[in-house]
């Protein structure tokens, strides 16, 4: 087994293959939770999360343990959760409120919300040690920069790199739309996420997203008995579909449908299925809804948020939302092959508890580990994990509709059934494994 290099990583990834070791290779997850984790804008959580002054809730961003904390002048912060003093774990709960400061459950040693030192036991015990003048001394390590947009927690662990606003371009344009569909502007998170492991490398999942050419097939035993026990019923036409029908028969749309709903990508490997419509497209209108939507923004600009429907957006390198069901999931990476799935649902500001509703119900029959969907596709990652064992082939095709020199820095629409958005994703993934440029020094930016 070769022992891979940050120089010799990328040789892994050509335009249209990449060599199974991006999957399986204990030294190529190493090398991406040092670099690419490090190097990329990684979704932390939502502001709701914390909305008082003290709460604080507990993730990682790739393989560093962090807090989100709501500091006393209201900012949101994003701090190792490390002590300085002997690497102890600050926070062990998911979440919870911490008062006006944290407490080291091991020596006591206490820190502001914003990570700075606050006191130390004993403290004449370090007179004259140098230790004001270390780091550690200074108190609780912050990541590199941080942004909240609309809501939405990023950081970049990287001391300096690229910036937010150059890393996601116009890809921003799919989470302004899922916040825009609120008349007041603004999304809170509904309740903790859905959580179940996959034993599959996390690119498994993030891919999947944009793959259109498998729900016919891999879902043909969901969805597609649900639809025809459901056509067995004979259901009247003047009788409303039920909503957990909307919400899975399309599922079972033919190739030419998702063929015809067009892929985005956008620079850095981030994209989006559902350009002309999605399976999200058709479902039935809440009352009152559309009302209230012209009142907050006017009729035309009312009209264009809700006409907007796209399917899967990935911000890469490790989430994916639908704008118009107002979901996210995170896919946290914890081995080369064993990956936690997060599904959050948002509740939309000053809209009707019906949106909510259906949002909870897709997120049950979809992605919850109890789901009727998501087991087909967890079934096909784990095949697909053990299936690159075999010494047959090492290279894994990502070729559909491949054209040769293919620009993957500019923006693109395609036939939706193109895996361009997967190449997409193993450009940016070559282009932040490796060392990059000073653009951006670190920043707090709220």
């Amino acid at each position: 087994m070769p022992a891979y290099t940050v120089d010799t990583v990328t040789d892994l990834v050509q335009p249209h293959q990449v060599h199974r070791d991006v999957y399986t290779d204990p030294d190529v997850y190493r090398l991406e939770m040092k670099h690419l984790f490090r190097n990329t804008w990684v979704f932390v959580g939502h502001d709701s999360q914390t909305p008082n002054k003290g709460d604080y809730f507990t993730t990682q961003l790739g393989d560093q343990p962090i807090i989100q904390v709501r500091h006393s002048n209201g900012e949101i912060h994003v701090l190792y959760n490390r002590c300085p003093h002997k690497g102890t774990k600050i926070a062990i709960d998911r979440q919870g409120n911490t008062g006006k400061f944290f407490r080291c459950p091991y020596h006591a040693w206490s820190f502001k919300t914003d990570g700075c030192r606050l006191a130390i036991p004993l403290k004449k015990g370090y007179e004259g040690t140098g230790l004001e003048q270390t780091e550690n001394g200074k108190g609780m390590k912050a990541v590199g920069a941080v942004k909240n947009y609309r809501g939405f927690i990023f950081a970049r662990l990287a001391e300096e790199g690229i910036s937010f606003e150059d890393y996601f371009g116009d890809s921003l344009s799919s989470l302004d739309n899922m916040v825009d569909r609120s008349p007041a502007g603004r999304l809170e998170v509904a309740g903790p996420p859905l959580r179940y492991m996959h034993q599959c490398n996390w690119k498994m999942l993030v891919e999947n997203q944009t793959d259109t050419c498998h729900p016919m097939v891999a879902h043909e035993s969901s969805a597609g008995t649900a639809v025809k026990i459901f056509e067995d019923m004979d259901w009247p036409e003047d009788k409303p579909k039920p909503m957990a029908m909307e919400i899975i028969a399309p599922f079972m749309s033919p190739y030419e449908f998702f063929e015809n709903m067009g892929i985005r990508t956008w620079p850095n490997g981030h994209g989006h299925t559902g350009v002309h419509h999605s399976i999200h497209s058709d479902y039935s209108t809440i009352p009152g809804y559309f009302e209230q939507m012209v009142e907050a923004y006017g009729e035309e600009k009312a009209k264009q948020i809700l006409g907007e429907n796209r399917h899967n957006t990935v911000y890469f390198p490790n989430i994916m939302i639908k704008g118009p069901i107002q979901q996210l999931r995170n896919f946290i990476p914890l081995g080369p092959d064993k990956t936690l799935v997060e599904s959050y649902i948002y509740r939309l500001v000053d809209a009707p508890d019906q949106l909510l509703a259906r949002t909870a119900m897709y997120n049950r029959l979809i992605n919850a580990p109890t789901s009727m969907v998501g087991h087909d596709d967890l079934e096909m990652y784990e095949r697909a994990q053990e299936g690159l064992a075999a010494d047959g082939l090492e290279w894994v095709n990502i070729q559909r509709l491949y054209q040769e020199g293919e620009d993957l820095d500019h923006e693109a629409v395609e036939n939706g059934t193109t895996e361009r958005q997967m190449r997409n994703q193993f450009h940016a993934w070559a282009k932040f494994m490796s060392p990059q440029p000073t653009t951006e020094t670190a920043e707090v930016q709220q």
